[in-house]
C-alpha cells in the first residue's frame, strides 16, 4: 500500500452482519492437523490442581513460554495498558461483512467524487484513518460527517492505521517511523490510539482497523521479531477494546512472516489478512503463501494491483485494487 493507497474482484457484492473467525478456522469436514489455530487469548478454565503441583506447573510454563517464541515474548509489564486508555466494550456486536471490490486512495475523496464513483464497480474503499507513518496525514475530507454520509450512499469502509514501520522497512519514506526499542510497549500505545481515532469518525466497536505494514528487509531475523512484537501487540491492544485487528503487508515479508507465527501457534494474530502481491488478477483464495484454510472464511482481502488511474462520473482517482471477503465498518451514525 505504500501508505498511500490499493485493490478488483468479480464476484457478486454483497454486506451482512456476521461473526469473524480467528485467523484459522478449518471446516469440521477437512482438519488441517499441520496447521493448527492459534491458542485463544483468554485463559481456559480448568479444574484446579493441588498446590505443588501447581507449583510444578507454573515454573514448567515460565520455561516454554521464553523457548516457544524467542522472536517476539510478551512482556509481563505489558499485560495491562495505561490507565486513562478507552473503555472496554461490555456488549460488542458481531462485525458487517462485505464481498466484492474495494479501491483505496491517499486522501479520502470528496463526497462529490465519492456520490459520482457509485456507477464503478467497488462497494467498499479504504480509508487512511490514523497513524504517525501516513503517506497523507492531513486527510482534509476525512471526519465524521464524511463517514456517516459515504456510508449513507452504499459504500462500505475499511479503515486503514499507518503507524510505526520494521526497523528494516524497504521504503525510505517509512524509515522515519521505525519501530522502537520497546515494540510491545509502542504496539499497546498504538493499538489504543487507533481505537480513539476510530471512535473520533464514528467508526463502531466490532469495526475491523488494518495495521499497515509496509514491505521490509527478508531475512531479517531480528528486524522480523520486532515487527511481530509490535504487530502482536497492537493486535492485542485493539481487540481487548472491542475492534477487529486486521494487517496489511507484502506477501513476501510480512504476510508470510505472520503466516509462519500462525502454523507455530503463536497468539495475538490479526483476524484478518490483507496480502499484497500485485499480479494483476484477483487471488483471494489461491494465495501460495497462505495455507487454504487460513483466514477463512471472511477473513481475507488482496490487494493485485496498484497505482491504477479510474474515471466515473467525471472523477479521476489514482487507486490500488482489491478483492475482499472480510468485515468492514460499523458506522455509529449514518445520515440518509
Amino acid at each position: 500500500m505504500a501508505g498511500r493507497a490499493g485493490r478488483t474482484f468479480t464476484r457478486a457484492m454483497s454486506t451482512h452482519a456476521s461473526p469473524v473467525p480467528g485467523p484459522v478456522r478449518p471446516s469440521p469436514s477437512t482438519p488441517t492437523p499441520t496447521s493448527p489455530s492459534p491458542a485463544p487469548t483468554s485463559a481456559r478454565s480448568r479444574s484446579a490442581p493441588p498446590p505443588g503441583v501447581r507449583a510444578v506447573v507454573a515454573v514448567l510454563a515460565a520455561v516454554l513460554a521464553g523457548a516457544v517464541l524467542l522472536t517476539a515474548p510478551v512482556p509481563a509489564s505489558a499485560a495491562r495498558p495505561a490507565g486513562g486508555d478507552p473503555a472496554v466494550p461490555t456488549a460488542p456486536t458481531a462485525p458487517a461483512r462485505f464481498t466484492g471490490r474495494a479501491f483505496d486512495t491517499c486522501d479520502a475523496p470528496s463526497l462529490a467524487v465519492m456520490k459520482a464513483w457509485r456507477s464503478s464497480p467497488y462497494g467498499a474503499v479504504g480509508i487512511y484513518f490514523g497513524g504517525r507513518g501516513r503517506g497523507c496525514p492531513v486527510q482534509r475530507e476525512l471526519n465524521p460527517a464524511w463517514v456517516a454520509s459515504a456510508h449513507a450512499m452504499g459504500w462500505r469502509l475499511l479503515p486503514l492505521f499507518v503507524g510505526s514501520q520494521a526497523p528494516c522497512v524497504l521504503s525510505p519514506a517509512k524509515r522515519p517511523f521505525a519501530i522502537g526499542s520497546s515494540p510491545w510497549s509502542q504496539g499497546t500505545r498504538e493499538g489504543g490510539e487507533a481505537v480513539r481515532a476510530a471512535r473520533a469518525l464514528g467508526l463502531d466497536a466490532s469495526s475491523p482497523l488494518y495495521l499497515d505494514i509496509e514491505a521490509y528487509r527478508s531475512g531479517d531475523a531480528r528486524c522480523a521479531a520486532t515487527t511481530l512484537s509490535f504487530v502482536r501487540a497492537w493486535n492485542r491492544e485493539v481487540r481487548r477494546l472491542g475492534y477487529v485487528p486486521g494487517f496489511y503487508s507484502s506477501v513476501d515479508t510480512g504476510v508470510r512472516d505472520i503466516e509462519a507465527q500462525r502454523r507455530a501457534g503463536t497468539e495475538d494474530l490479526p483476524a484478518v489478512m490483507w496480502f499484497a502481491r500485485w499480479s494483476g488478477r484477483p487471488g483471494l483464495y489461491s494465495e501460495s503463501v497462505l495455507h487454504p484454510e487460513a483466514w477463512m472464511p471472511h477473513g481475507r482481502i488482496h490487494q493485485y494491483r496498484g497505482n491504477v488511474a479510474e474515471s466515473y462520473g467525471g472523477h479521476r482517482l489514482l487507486i490500488d485494487r482489491n478483492a475482499m471477503d472480510a468485515p468492514v465498518a460499523r458506522v455509529t451514525t449514518a445520515t440518509g
